[in-house]
């Protein structure tokens, strides 16, 4: 049974930490292809006062205080795995994990990145002439990214990536799936998304303009940070929406919006997960517009898209219940046949199992 070792932000949290249905999704499926998984992850930013998940008997979760000493010691495990994941935002100690890692683990081992922002990533390195991972980018074996489609698979390999292999976000249709509505959810449209400064532009222009433009209509936000921010009357807000509520959270309200972030959207082909939880749940999703959408959902049929908050307001007006409905179980179809987390587990196992017999063939 090959054994991986995973260095991330949270299996257990999705607290501030949109990356946790992704890891969970991804590790589960690989422990039914024969990996055993540790999940190292720090007591960092009140994730763990905030878990919403049990550890798994899915995969061993290792918690370690948020010191350099104890990340050390953690990085320290590496060297017993035959697969070494670095993930991007672990949040505390970064470019150590990088460093230390990459070196640590057994010449035998494949080492990776695994990057859950690559936008983001991408722009750092950019910027930055001295930045490690144009140093270490080379002595890895491969880079995994959770989108971004041909433009971060080209910016990687010019980096000095041996390879890149975008995984994309999917469904895990026994974590999110359709349930009664509920009265606490009730809205014509409501959008899930922590407030974060490259995306609350966006939020202004696709959610807060168009309950502005219609006082009639009943807008509902969810996540942290919105609580400091002025809205419009007809907007509630409910705060930090746990996992556990996310489909009632979507199968409540008229249509739920997704709203990218700002490189994400200027790169295209990244669907976060809200995408996917979504449609498992059957909702109505409205979304901005973004390069590569089609390759995941049809506009019109499966997902209704906005270029603006002027067609957010229009769709908002003249979407009935049984359009609704209509939608959201065409996404739901779509993406159980062709986007869920056993496609994806079953992606990262080959490529995985490809890359640790090409290194013990280089190092026999």
């Amino acid at each position: 049974m090959p054994s991986l070792a995973f260095y991330g932000s949270s299996l257990l949290s999705a607290y501030w930490n949109g990356a946790a249905t992704y890891y969970r999704g991804l590790i589960r499926d690989l422990a039914g292809r024969g990996w055993r998984t540790t999940f190292y992850e720090p007591d960092a930013f009140e994730r763990q006062q905030h878990r919403d998940i049990d550890p798994p008997d899915w995969a061993e979760v290792v918690v370690y205080p948020a010191t350099e000493t104890a990340a050390r010691g953690v990085i320290a495990e590496a060297a017993k795995a035959d697969v070494v994941v670095k993930a991007s935002g672990v949040g505390v100690f970064d470019d150590l994990l990088l460093d230390d890692l990459a070196r640590t683990a057994r010449p035998d081992a494949v080492r990776l990145f695994w990057d859950v922002d690559a936008p983001a990533t991408l722009a750092e390195i950019g910027a930055s002439p001295d930045h490690p991972m144009r140093r270490i980018l080379p002595d890895l074996d491969l880079v995994l990214t959770y989108g971004g489609g041909p433009p971060v698979v080209a910016a990687y390999r010019a980096f000095g990536a041996r390879d890149c292999v975008p995984i994309y976000n999917a469904l895990d249709p026994d974590t999110h799936h359709p349930v009664p509505a509920e009265a606490r959810f009730d809205a014509d449209l409501a959008f899930l998304g922590n407030r974060l400064p490259d995306r609350e532009a966006r939020v202004e222009e696709f959610f807060l303009n168009p309950a502005a433009s219609l006082p009639e209509r009943r807008f509902l936000i969810g996540g942290n940070g919105w609580e400091w921010r002025a809205l419009p009357q007809n907007v509630r807000r409910i705060g930090h929406v746990p996992t556990a509520d996310h489909n009632a959270f979507n199968t409540s309200p008229r249509a739920v919006l997704n709203i990218a972030r700002d490189s994400m959207a200027a790169t295209g082909w990244s669907p976060a997960t809200r995408v996917f939880e979504a449609a498992g749940a059957g909702a109505c999703l409205i979304t901005d517009a973004w390069t590569g959408l089609e390759m995941f959902l049809a506009e019109g049929e499966e997902v209704l898209v906005a270029r603006d908050g002027r067609d957010v307001a229009a769709h908002v007006e003249a979407l009935t219940a049984e359009r609704a409905r209509a939608i959201g179980a065409a996404a739901r179809r779509r993406i159980l046949s062709q986007h869920t987390y056993a496609r994806r587990g079953a992606e990262v196992d080959a490529v995985l199992r490809r890359a640790l017999s090409a290194r013990r063939e280089a190092t026999a």
